[in-house]
């Protein structure tokens, strides 16, 4: 039975464990790192649950039921468990604070309850739905503290969040595949001529490079359509919100310089990569 951490950084400057969060850097405004702060380690403990130690699958669904019950006693005012109280005991005061939509972080609970139990996805509409739910949640509950609500702006978001997921599971696919999950979708895999075997042994050949090829274009053009959200976001998170899609959008111009080939090797950004993200967000 994984625990959990037993309490949150001071701050989240430089933690990138949880991939897909912008954590509360120096570009966002003061007020909401503590939210920002909370709902990150919410969501980075239950990833932890799902994940990491050597549990059965049993436990970490048992654990990640109980840790969803003490979100809903907390969301109702309610004392939670003390096994997570490092947790619970921020979270409670920024959900009556900023009214934070519980659903999404339920949402986010949800995808990681399917992380346990599922390692394919039959298609791209059944990804998208996982990505729904694990990655879109985040950029609605920034926008929700950014005061952003409109149906635009939130179609935006989702674009950039899910595109982010993709990429993470595109630059990751060795790992993930020798954990045991293939996130490329199965229906893809006859189109472009690549069985189950093929990506199991991690095979780089024309097919399973042209099926990685194929889905890494697929996020891009994701990433693109939503990267006008910069635009909408005030202030130092507009800027934030550009350094996260430039990042993103680096990640894919590695995979592409590798040929594409991430079943061998997992491409990471570098300090220069992260100079080119600035000059980028800049003339954005």
């Amino acid at each position: 039975m994984n625990p959990g951490p037993t309490s949150p950084p001071p701050s989240l400057q430089g933690v990138s464990h949880y991939e897909n969060f912008p954590v509360a850097s120096r570009l966002c405004p003061a007020h909401l790192r503590p939210p920002i702060a909370a709902i990150y380690w919410f969501a980075r403990t239950a990833d932890d649950l799902a994940d990491e130690g050597d549990a059965t699958p049993r436990a970490r669904l048992d654990d990640l039921a109980a840790y969803r019950a003490d979100l809903m006693a907390t969301a109702a005012g309610q004392a939670p468990s003390p096994r997570w109280t490092a947790v619970f005991g921020p979270l409670g005061p920024m959900i009556r604070q900023f009214n934070l939509p519980v659903n999404l972080l339920a949402d986010l609970l949800s995808a990681f309850e399917q992380d346990v139990v599922q390692q394919r996805y039959a298609s791209q509409a059944e990804l998208m739905d996982y990505c729904r739910r694990s990655a879109n949640p985040v950029g609605r509950l920034l926008l929700h503290l950014y005061g952003v609500k409109d149906a635009g702006s939130l179609a935006q978001s989702d674009c950039i969040c899910s595109a982010l997921q993709l990429i993470n599971f595109w630059q990751d696919l060795g790992v993930d595949i020798a954990r045991g999950r293939i996130y490329l979708p199965t229906d893809s895999w006859a189109e472009h001529g690549v069985d189950e075997a093929q990506l199991l042994r991690l095979e780089s050949n024309p097919n399973t490079i042209n099926l990685i090829a194929f889905h890494a274009n697929q996020a891009s053009a994701m990433m693109l359509k939503g990267s006008k959200l910069a635009k909408t976001v005030p202030g130092r998170g507009g800027w934030e919100l550009r350094l996260v899609v430039q990042g993103g959008l680096r990640i894919l111009e590695k995979i592409e310089a590798q040929g594409f080939d991430t079943l061998r090797r997992r491409p990471k950004l570098g300090a220069w990569d992260v100079a080119v993200m600035g000059w980028r967000a800049l003339w954005m």
